[in-house]
């Protein structure tokens, strides 16, 4: 079962969510007519569990849009998740990843990753632009990249100015993760724009640090293996944890018929036509989700005719 739990420790300033993606994983894992290798498949899942952590943890009304540009055979990974949790995910590959390979081999062999996090609002106020936050693929220490987490807890210590521990954990069945956050203390504020003379002061309470001792010694396999209640149990039992109204996330895409169409538009009527010409129709494969839109010689006519509507003949494939 899906689902996405907030808490909070009762009087500390620390809050967390976790997320448990089982179905709606398995399906996005099935949409693809190619499946990607394993060690891919494992990060994808991981990225969609922390897009969703994260997207749940700042309540954003607009897409929270985690990607990674690599220097190695995957060029770019992406997670995107929506203010109700819906989340997608795809990749592109552009050379062979070695088995077994850890995200250094995959993402960072010349050291020159980077992973971007990108809020865009659902409703633009004229002139705004999306929020774009980018670190490199490295953690504070400059270490080989070994996990996902290092580099997240390495952008919201830059971001937010507030430490967080992170775990995350996918294979083929399950995708995972939990985040645990230090709050601005009564009295402290937000440390954010105050300087970088107040990192020396991240990670002092002694609470939190309590708390990310014993979330540290929660293990991949039981992140996975464990329902969520049965987790925050076995790593909190001492603690006073507030749990919230579960949410369910779910596997959703935004592409759309008219969507592509727009894109077709944009090309113009001489690359459209001469993409007829090529190969007989204009087919466009959605990466997230596999589904796929075709439009022939009479749906581009018709598109690029003054004061005429999409013919409603063209059917979008599955």
């Amino acid at each position: 079962m899906d689902r996405c739990i907030k808490f909070l420790f009762e009087g500390l300033p620390v809050r967390g969510v976790l997320v448990r993606l089982e179905g709606s994983w398995q399906e996005s894992l099935g949409r693809r007519a190619e499946p990607h290798p394993a060690e891919l498949r494992g990060l994808l899942g991981e990225m969609a569990a922390a897009a969703v952590l994260m997207q749940s943890n700042i309540k954003f009304n607009g897409a929270l849009i985690l990607q990674v540009f690599g220097d190695g055979p995957v060029k770019l990974a992406v997670a995107e998740a929506q203010p109700d949790l819906n989340f997608r995910v795809t990749a592109k590959l552009v050379g062979e990843v070695p088995g077994g390979a850890q995200l250094e081999a995959m993402l960072n062999v010349h050291g020159q990753g980077r992973c971007a996090i990108t809020l865009d609002p659902k409703d633009r106020l004229p002139g705004q632009q999306p929020y774009q936050g980018v670190v490199p693929l490295h953690g504070d220490q400059r270490e080989p990249l070994q996990r996902l987490e290092q580099v997240l807890e390495h952008y919201m210590l830059q971001s937010e100015q507030l430490d967080t521990r992170l775990v995350l954990a996918a294979d083929d069945r399950v995708a995972a993760g939990l985040l645990i956050q230090r709050l601005p203390v009564e009295g402290e504020g937000n440390l954010e724009g105050q300087g970088a003379r107040n990192e020396d002061e991240i990670g002092i309470h002694e609470g939190f640090n309590r708390i990310a001792m014993l979330t540290a010694t929660l293990t991949r396999e039981e992140l996975i293996g464990l329902e969520p209640e049965v987790v925050l149990r076995r790593l909190f039992w001492e603690e006073q944890v507030r749990l919230f109204e579960p949410q369910a996330p779910r596997f959703a895409c935004t592409c759309s018929r008219e969507r592509v169409r727009g894109m077709l538009l944009g090309l113009g009527r001489e690359e459209s036509d001469s993409l007829i010409a090529e190969r007989g129709e204009v087919e466009v494969g959605c990466e997230f989700c596999g589904a796929m839109y075709r439009f022939d010689a009479v749906d581009v006519g018709e598109m690029f005719t003054p004061g005429r509507e999409l013919p409603p003949g063209s059917v979008q494939v599955q």
